[in-house]
């Protein structure tokens, strides 16, 4: 509707009237042609019947290969449609808390991007799914139009029957007609194309509603866990953090981390998993020159794992005094180009990912980049 130019209902209403008109007249149409001419829909699905139609009438020529490309960009157009109007359907299904919050986000580009690349991924999914073939995909197509159908007639119904605005009864009329028989229409495609592929329409619908209505109930839940109506009075004084530094060797990286984690703390303790016990007294020995008064932890590893030795450390000393938090300084390597990234083990990586699920663990990271080579 605010597409429309004022008055928007008299235009819109036109352009329906019009739609149906030229629809109306192109279906009864290319039916009646395909009756006369007993066409039968190429079982290879190489021809449409549009095209046998036009290769009947009028041969090989020029104005098939115009039909065609007329009838391809007719279909683009409609496939537009949908990348055109799903994702600002989802926009209000986010914003509402029915959907993924990132279904609202507006790109640069002011679109919708997430809606935009979910329903390209669905499209290829089922494309790939069904083989591309337009028989198998039909019957969801036919079934979900006409459930919307109904249920847009039926909302229809139920704004009559209560608003009793001028024109209530016929209106009431004429949508329930509507609704009553787009209903049974769907009903038809349902029981005689539910093996070949309206099954998916029927199981999958349930299932997304479900799906949203759980959304919505943990966006209720998180929402009511987060709520403050009022600032506390006084000051909220948070508990000494224990502050731990993991490191795997000693080098600018982590001495970068540990000066970061003693700014924090003066009681900052670094962490060394080692399963090698030469590399531990190494380390022992190499540390007071090298990290001064920092404290260091030696953890042995016998099985040669880093993160469940480390987090057992944590949880013993967490186990001292629970309500004090953990902050873990994580020294991370940041080479000059991004595909030199795959040439390193990402263990600071892999350790975030674990420990962003630890209750009462906060996570620090301290990025080193390399430095350009000086030019001589």
């Amino acid at each position: 509707m605010p597409a429309f130019k004022p008055p928007e209902w008299r235009n819109a209403r036109n352009t329906l009237i019009a739609q149906v008109i030229i629809f109306g007249s192109l279906f009864l149409g290319i039916s009646f042609l395909a009756a006369e001419m007993r066409i039968i829909p190429d079982p290879n699905e190489v021809q449409t019947v549009l095209s046998l139609i036009t290769r009947n009438v009028i041969g090989n020529g020029w104005i098939l290969f115009f039909m065609q490309i007329t009838t391809a960009l007719i279909l683009a157009l409609a496939a537009n449609t949908s990348f055109a109007d799903f994702p600002r359907l989802s926009f209000f299904l986010a914003r509402d808390g029915f959907m993924p919050r990132q279904f609202a986000y507006r790109g640069e580009r002011l679109a919708f991007t997430t809606g935009i690349v979910a329903l390209a991924g669905l499209a290829v999914l089922l494309l790939v799914a069904f083989g591309a073939s337009v028989t198998a995909l039909i019957p969801l197509y036919t079934l979900g139009v006409f459930v919307a159908f109904t249920l847009s007639q039926s909302g229809m119904v139920v704004r009559w029957w209560r608003q009793h605005e001028p024109g209530w009864r016929r209106g009431l009329v004429i949508n329930g007609l509507g609704a009553a028989t787009t209903a049974v229409i769907a009903l038809i495609v349902a029981s005689t194309k539910f093996l070949s592929g309206a099954w998916l329409v029927i199981v999958m619908a349930p299932l997304l509603i479900m799906l949203m209505v759980g959304i919505r109930r943990h966006y209720r839940v998180v929402d009511a866990a987060l709520a403050l109506e009022r600032i506390p009075e006084g000051k909220e004084v948070a508990a000494e953090p224990i502050v731990i530094v993991p490191i795997g060797r000693l080098d600018r990286a982590a001495r970068q981390a540990i000066a970061f984690a003693n700014s924090i703390s003066p009681n900052a303790t670094a962490v060394h998993v080692t399963n090698d016990p030469k590399d531990a007294a190494e380390m022992r020995e190499r540390w007071p020159d090298w990290a001064g008064t920092t404290e260091l932890v030696v953890v042995e590893s016998p099985y040669r794992a880093l993160i469940g030795p480390l987090l057992r450390y944590m949880d013993a000393l967490q186990a001292q005094d629970p309500k004090r938090p953990i902050v873990v300084v994580l020294s991370e390597f940041v080479p000059r180009h991004w595909w030199e990234q795959l040439l390193h083990n990402q263990t600071s990586l892999r350790l975030k990912l674990r420990l962003f699920g630890r209750r009462n663990t906060i996570v620090a990271d301290v990025p080193y980049h390399l430095p350009k080579p000086e030019v001589r």
